[in-house]
C-alpha cells in the first residue's frame, strides 16, 4: 500500500516529467540521460553477476541429482554394491536434502544468504571428495549424504537471494533461472557421465561450489537481510552496489524498511496454525502439488534413467540417457516462456497429461517385452515413453508447483507453510527414489503403470483444486482460493 510520502514522491516525479520538455538546456538533459543509462547498465551488471554466482548452487543441485543416472552400472560393479545398497546410495541424498531444506531458513537468517551458500558449498565439496575416494558403501553414502545436505540448503537460499537482490521488473525472469540451471546441471551429469568414470564425474561435481565460493568474494550480501539484522551501513552499501553508484536508492530503502517493520508486526505462524480453516485450502493445494510432482515418478526415472534404457533393450543405455539430457533444457526454456503467456494451470494440465501418457507407454512397452510381443518395436516405444515423460515434466510439473507455492500462501504463514511443503516434497522424493529399483525388479510394467495412475490423480487434482494465479495480486489469489 502506498504511503502519503510515496504519493508525494510520485507527484513530484510526475511534475518533473511534465517540465522536462520545457527545459532549455538540452545538453544537461542529454548528459543526465547518458548518466542514467550508465547507472542502469552498471546496476544490472552487478545484479546479473550476483545471480550468475548464486545459480552455481542450482547447477550443483542438478549435478548432484543427475549423478546416479549414468553411474549405476559402473559403481555397482566397482564397489560390489547390491540392489539395496545402491538404492540407499541413490536415495539418501533426498533424506539429507530434506534436513538441509528444513534447517536452511534458520541458517540463512543467522549467517546471511552468502554465508548459507558458502556453508552449503563446503558440504558439497566434502561430499564429492568422499565419493571420489570411496572404497565401499559407507564412504559412498557419507559423501552422498553431505552433498544432499548442501543442495537442500541451496534449494532454499538461492531463489531467496535472487529474489531479494533483483529489481521488481527483473525478479520473475531471474528467479526462473534457478530451475533452468538445475535442469542444466542434471543434463551435464547425464552427458558427461556417459564418457567419464564415476570418480571423474565426482570431481566435476566439485566445480560449481568452488566457483560459487570464489564468486561470493565479488558480490554483495542481500540488502534485505542486512536491513533485517540492523546492519544499516552495509545495507546502504549493498543496495547501492546493486542499483548503481549514483542511483537514488532512498525510495527502495524506505520500502524495504517499511516491509520489514510490517512483517515484524505479523504473528509468527507455527505448523499447527496451518490447519486453521482460513489456511487449510492453500495448504492442501501446496502439499497436493508436491505429492503429485514426486509420485509421477520423476526421481525414480531421473536417478536411474540409464538402467531403464538398458532394461528396455538398449545395449548400454547411453544413447537414451543423452537424448534424455538434451530434451530437458530446451523444453524447460519453453515452459519458462509460456508461464506468463498461457498461465500456470493450463501448463500443469498439459504437463500432467504428458507425464501420464509417457509412463503409460513405457509400461506398455515392458508388458509387450514380458509377453514376447512386438519385440522389434517395444524398446523404441519404451524410450519414446521416457522421453515424452521428461519433456512433459520439464514444461510444467518441474517448476510450476514451486511458483504456485510462492503465490498461494498469505505472507505471515509462508515460512511455516513453505517448510511443510518442502518437507513433503523431499519425503516423496526419497520414497520414490528408494523404492524404484525394488519396484522395477518386481514388475517393470507395473511400476510405470502405477506412476501413470498417479498422473490421472494429478489431472483430477489440478482441475478440482488448483486456481489460476497468473496476473493476480496476492489478495486476489486469496479471494479466489477462499471463494
Amino acid at each position: 500500500m502506498a504511503t502519503h510520502r510515496d504519493v508525494e514522491r510520485g507527484d513530484k516525479k510526475g511534475l518533473e516529467k511534465l517540465a522536462e520538455p520545457f527545459i532549455d538546456d538540452s545538453s544537461k538533459g542529454v548528459h543526465r540521460s547518458k548518466q542514467t543509462d550508465q547507472n542502469a547498465a552498471g546496476s544490472i551488471a552487478m545484479v546479473l553477476l550476483s545471480t550468475a554466482v548464486a545459480v552455481c548452487g542450482s547447477l550443483e543441485f542438478g549435478t548432484c541429482v543427475g549423478y546416479t543416472a549414468p553411474t549405476q552400472a559402473a559403481l555397482s560393479i566397482d564397489l560390489n554394491l547390491s540392489v539395496a545398497q545402491y538404492a540407499l546410495f541413490g536415495s539418501i541424498v533426498t533424506i539429507s536434502a530434506m534436513i538441509g531444506a528444513v534447517t536452511s531458513g534458520r541458517i540463512a537468517d543467522t549467517i546471511g544468504r552468502k554465508g548459507a551458500m558458502a556453508l552449503s558449498s563446503v558440504f558439497c565439496v566434502a561430499g564429492w571428495l568422499a565419493i571420489y575416494f570411496a572404497m565401499g558403501a559407507v564412504s559412498l553414502d557419507t559423501g552422498r549424504f553431505f552433498t544432499g545436505y548442501g543442495i537442500g540448503i541451496f534449494s532454499y537460499v538461492v531463489p531467496i537471494y535472487i529474489a531479494e537482490i533483483s529489481p521488481k521488473e527483473l525478479r520473475g525472469g531471474l528467479t526462473t533461472i534457478n530451475q533452468l540451471m538445475i535442469v542444466t546441471g542434471s543434463s551435464i551429469s547425464f552427458l558427461v557421465g556417459t564418457v567419464v568414470t564415476w570418480r571423474s564425474l565426482a570431481l566435476i561435481g566439485i566445480v560449481p561450489p568452488v566457483l560459487l565460493v570464489i564468486g561470493l568474494m565479488f558480490i554483495p550480501e542481500s540488502p534485505r537481510w542486512l536491513a533485517k539484522v540492523g546492519r544499516e551501513v552495509e545495507f546502504q552499501s549493498s543496495l547501492r552496489q546493486l542499483r548503481g553508484a549514483k542511483a537514488n536508492i532512498s525510495a527502495e530503502a524506505d520500502e524495504i524498511h517499511e516491509t520489514i517493520i510490517n512483517l515484524q508486526k505479523l504473528p509468527q505462524a507455527g505448523v499447527l496454525d496451518l490447519f486453521d480453516a482460513r489456511y487449510i485450502k492453500p495448504v492442501i493445494i501446496g502439499v497436493g502439488l508436491m505429492v503429485c510432482q514426486q509420485w509421477c515418478g520423476i526421481n525414480g526415472i531421473g536417478f536411474y534413467a540409464s538402467e531403464i534404457f538398458k532394461t528396455a533393450g538398449f545395449a548400454s543405455g547411453k544413447s537414451g540417457t543423452i537424448a534424455y539430457a538434451l530434451i530437458q533444457i530446451p523444453i524447460t526454456i519453453v515452459g519458462m516462456i509460456l508461464l506468463d503467456i498461457s498461465g500456470r494451470r493450463i501448463l500443469l494440465l498439459v504437463s500432467s497429461c504428458g507425464t501420464c501418457l509417457g509412463v503409460f507407454l513405457t509400461g506398455t512397452a515392458f508388458y509387450f517385452m514380458g509377453q514376447a510381443k512386438f519385440l522389434g518395436w517395444a524398446p523404441l516405444l519404451a524410450a519414446s515413453g521416457v522421453l515424452v515423460f521428461i519433456a512433459a515434466f520439464s514444461i510444467g510439473m518441474g517448476a510450476v508447483p514451486w511458483l504456485i507455492m510462492s503465490e498461494i500462501f498469505p505472507l505471515h504463514i509462508k515460512g511455516a507453510a513453505g517448510s511443510l511443503v518442502v518437507l513433503v516434497n523431499w519425503l516423496g522424493a526419497w520414497v520414490v527414489s528408494y523404492s524404484f529399483n525394488f519396484l522395477i525388479n518386481w514388475s517393470p510394467e507395473g511400476t510405470f503403470w502405477l506412476f501413470s495412475g498417479f498422473g490421472i490423480i494429478t489431472i483430477v487434482f489440478v482441475v478440482k483444486m488448483v486456481p489460476e494465479t497468473k496476473g493476480k495480486s496476492l489478495e486476489e489469489i486469496q479471494a479466489t482460493i477462499n471463494s
